[in-house]
């Protein structure tokens, strides 16, 4: 049975093709790779699963709080418009916006599984095609636990954002194999990281959690990825060069960080749409989570090399800076530690 009548906007509306020029390399030199892409690529291989096997999918979600979020993570939690609902119309916000955000997780997840599979394309050196060939493995499985996730047990789905559209044609659209790179390994993919954690972390509801402790553990691989590539690659770009990819990044950022008011939510729902935003964009928590988004993809901007002073004075302004100092490396070993406890947990 086709999934699109799951969605709460017709697919008609929201459709989407661009058009895109790549520049395909094949390399003859099978022997040459860099020691640590290597071995990223072995533990690619290694740590491949099956989402049909290793996620317990007889696990039922609330369906009065899916996740079994706390409330107050619903960005108009605490405003007037909030305090006038009903606990009906609390049920259909909670399940609403749960399904939203997912629903970006298995999009963006998607516009991973392309971006990928064009970086196997693009990418000039046989270790970075090697290990691109594993993530293409990995998103696709994660497009396929999102959608179950939703179409399943949510039976719900909302299409792209705008913002995310963006971001995606941007970062799949240019031909330089690097800014593919940049777009989605280092600020899509960091940016999930994040969201992903906030569920992870918060979420009472085993099903949901697991599901994403499980795309984290291949996430944190994902980022190392970019981090390794663009580290070797970006000390020998000219001024002009790096100057165009730290603009690139800034107004990924400013983006990014301004994207998060569900208005589609909002409107579907049948809510004032301007009063529910501007509680979202005002609320203390979302404020907060919105911050918290820049934790895996700043110190990340700065270990690649793009941190002049444009990149340093716009992560000023958005209060992150200091994000600057996290230790990246071992988040990432943490995301791996934390999907094997569910592992044990489970077992």
């Amino acid at each position: 049975m086709s999934s699109t009548y799951r969605y709460q906007i017709p697919v008609e509306q929201t459709q989407w093709k661009f058009e895109g020029q790549n520049e395909t390399i094949l390399t003859w030199e099978y022997e040459d790779g860099r020691e640590k892409l290597l071995n990223l690529y072995d533990k690619g291989k290694k740590q491949q699963w099956d989402a049909a096997s290793r996620i317990d999918w007889s696990q039922d979600l609330d369906p009065e709080n899916p996740m079994m979020l706390d409330d107050r993570a619903v960005p108009i939690w605490g405003s007037p418009v909030w305090e006038r609902l009903t606990e009906k119309e609390r049920v259909r916000v909670r399940h609403n916006l749960q399904a939203q955000t997912l629903s970006q997780f298995m999009h963006g997840e998607q516009g991973a599984l392309i971006a990928t599979a064009k970086i196997v394309q693009t990418v000039p050196g046989v270790d970075a095609k090697f290990y691109a060939a594993t993530q293409v493995m990995d998103e696709a499985r994660h497009v396929e636990a999102y959608a179950r996730l939703l179409h399943e047990k949510l039976e719900l789905a909302y299409p792209i954002t705008p913002g995310l559209k963006t971001l995606l044609e941007q970062t799949i659209s240019d031909r330089r194999w690097d800014m593919t790179y940049l777009g989605m390994q280092i600020l899509i993919e960091g940016l999930a990281l994040a969201a992903f954690q906030r569920i992870r972390d918060t979420a009472k509801n085993p099903l949901a959690a697991a599901v994403n402790a499980y795309v984290m553990q291949d996430e944190a691989r994902h980022v190392a990825f970019g981090r390794l590539a663009l580290r070797d690659y970006y000390p020998n770009l000219s001024d002009g060069e790096r100057d165009e990819r730290e603009q690139f990044v800034v107004e990924a950022c400013y983006h990014m960080r301004d994207r998060f008011n569900q208005r589609e939510v909002w409107e579907t729902l049948g809510l004032p749409v301007e009063e529910c935003i501007q509680a979202t964009m005002q609320s203390d928590q979302m404020r907060q989570f919105r911050t918290r988004l820049f934790t895996r993809i700043v110190p990340t901007v700065k270990d690649i090399g793009l941190w002049g002073q444009r990149v340093q004075k716009a992560y000023a302004d958005m209060g992150v800076l200091d994000f600057a100092t996290i230790d990246a490396e071992a988040l990432l070993e943490n995301d791996a530690r934390v999907a094997e406890e569910f592992d044990a947990r489970r077992r």
